[in-house]
């Protein structure tokens, strides 16, 4: 099983940074996100929160990006909700808990070690089943970008 994974998740990572790699990884971790096509949510949140200019800056960032799908798994309204300016920094704080300090690789993760996020807080990351990100399954690994690099979640972890 865990073979299985680790190939289909080493197949999608080749499909998916294929323009970035193409060129150099010159696209920022912004520019491959909206390239995807499967980030539309993700980049609308960063922007509400006034994110973008800080994603698009040198880095190096560590991402892990929830999909479209993952936003849309979330109880009815939260994302509206979130987006209204009065929620500016609950949102902030929400995205910022996706994002390291720094590049990390897949081949960089150990068993339960804690990754501090730039929100303060720390994730957990657990490879017993798969790669996972506190409770998200990371889905495509090692997206590399001009800035650093996004690893693709299939759920909106929480800090």
């Amino acid at each position: 099983m865990f073979r299985k994974t680790a190939i289909a998740l080493t197949t999608a990572a080749a499909m998916f940074s294929t323009a970035a790699l193409a060129d150099g990884h010159s696209k920022d971790i912004v520019d491959t996100a909206a390239a995807a096509g499967t980030f539309e949510t993700l980049l609308a949140a960063a922007t509400a929160a006034g994110l973008v200019d800080t994603l698009k800056s040198e880095g190096p960032f560590t991402v892990f990006a929830p999909t479209d799908d993952a936003f849309a798994a979330l109880p009815a309204g939260t994302v509206e909700d979130l987006l209204k300016p009065e929620n500016k920094e609950t949102l902030a704080g929400i995205l910022t808990y996706h994002v390291i300090a720094g590049k990390v690789m897949s081949t960089d993760l150990t068993d339960d070690m804690e990754a501090t996020t730039v929100q303060g807080t720390t994730v957990m990351i657990d490879l017993d089943n798969d790669v996972m990100v506190d409770d998200a399954n990371v889905t495509t690994a090692d997206i590399e970008t001009s800035n650093g690099v996004i690893h693709v979640i299939d759920k909106v972890i929480m800090p």
